[in-house]
């Protein structure tokens, strides 16, 4: 599906901030409800949103999470003001694998409705694994709320009839396509 120039949909998400683990590892506790809007994340940015289909599950934790992380530096570099995984997970889970990670630099977004991600047009069952409906797997790069680059995992769809595919949107692919659209540095005469 192409989204290119495709106005992101607006939604609030449910995060929560300030949580803390009990000393016996129990739940989070402690912290507040806070509600972030798609302006929070994405006005006036230009950011790289990657999508997958839940924390703690193998592709997402061995792969594209750690990926991103890794590369987030350069990625940085490249003209993008922020880096942020999507899940249809609610925030305590984001959270907590965030922490169980060591995420330090990309940004958690917590889709726990699954609002975002329909309006995006990528919710789909899984079903077949007992996860209810999830993310398909997608990347892309949206500037102040448009999208400007778009990849999604080949075979969407709602029956589980693939083997989750894990080839468009990887960090090396977002960096192939930065370095090519890299806008040249502006040099001035001035000295800062």
């Amino acid at each position: 599906m192409n989204k290119e120039d495709w106005i992101i949909p607006k939604v609030t998400f449910r995060t929560r901030e300030g949580d803390e683990e009990t000393e016996d590892g129990g739940c989070a506790i402690g912290g507040v409800w806070v509600n972030k809007t798609t302006e929070d994340y994405f006005k006036n940015k230009r950011v790289v949103l990657f999508s997958l289909p839940g924390a703690f599950t193998p592709t997402c934790s061995s792969q594209q999470l750690p990926g991103f992380e890794d590369n987030y530096e350069k990625i940085k570099s490249m003209g993008v003001d922020e880096v942020y995984c999507v899940s249809v997970n609610d925030s305590f889970v984001m959270n907590a694998w965030s922490k169980y990670m060591g995420v330090k630099n990309v940004k958690m977004i917590p889709d726990g409705s699954g609002n975002f991600t329909r309006f995006m047009g990528m919710l789909v069952g899984k079903n077949h694994l007992g996860f209810g409906n999830r993310s398909w797997r997608y990347m892309c790069v949206i500037d102040n709320g448009v999208v400007e680059a778009w990849w999604e995992e080949p075979g969407i769809n709602n029956d589980g009839e693939d083997n989750d595919p894990y080839v468009e949107s990887t960090p090396e692919n977002m960096i192939d396509y930065l370095t090519k659209t890299e806008k040249p540095l502006v040099l001035t005469d001035e000295v800062a």
